[in-house]
């Protein structure tokens, strides 16, 4: 039973790995980063797929562990460039030129719940429900946030444009 489920995880994982990649990406927005990301919740899903229950959850089960680890290799970053925020020097970026930053960037000043909602439902086309699996939530309360993240997107993106 264990190495069965084992190589479901592995197989799970190998096949769908393009799309862990694309999300880890559009949290971390750094190629090597969303490549770590990756990499840490495989091992950790690797480590721990004993304490899986259900074999039906290993997706809402591994992509919470991916969320995860992308939050936290964005707040280890964070940790840094604040550290050395006082010896680099800013560099210059024209608004509006690149249509795909901006909107990264208005994803990404929305709040982590909402950012991840948005990035599950839109980027990996994932229904409301496994959303609400994969982030431990009433589903009324994901499709709340998913409307009003999108309403303060919209408004983000109107902000970029003028």
């Amino acid at each position: 039973m264990k190495k069965d489920l084992y190589d479901h995880i592995t197989a799970y994982i190998v096949e769908n790995q393009n799309k862990f990649y694309r999300l880890a990406y559009s949290y971390v927005q750094n190629r090597e980063d969303a490549l770590d990301a990756v990499q840490n919740a495989v091992c950790k899903a690797l480590e721990h797929y004993g304490k899986i229950r259900n074999e039906d959850a290993i997706k809402t089960w591994f992509y919470r562990i991916l969320v995860n680890e992308s939050l936290l290799l964005l707040k280890a970053k964070s940790r840094i460039s604040l550290e050395d925020e006082n010896t680099e020097e800013a560099s210059y970026e024209e608004k509006g030129f690149e249509v795909q930053d901006d909107l990264y960037d208005c994803i990404n000043r929305l709040d982590e719940d909402t950012q991840t909602i948005i990035k599950l439902r839109f980027f990996e086309e994932m229904p409301l429900k496994e959303i609400s699996q994969v982030m431990e939530m009433n589903l009324n309360t994901v499709k709340a946030r998913l409307y009003r993240g999108l309403q303060q997107l919209k408004v983000n993106i109107q902000e970029v444009e003028q």
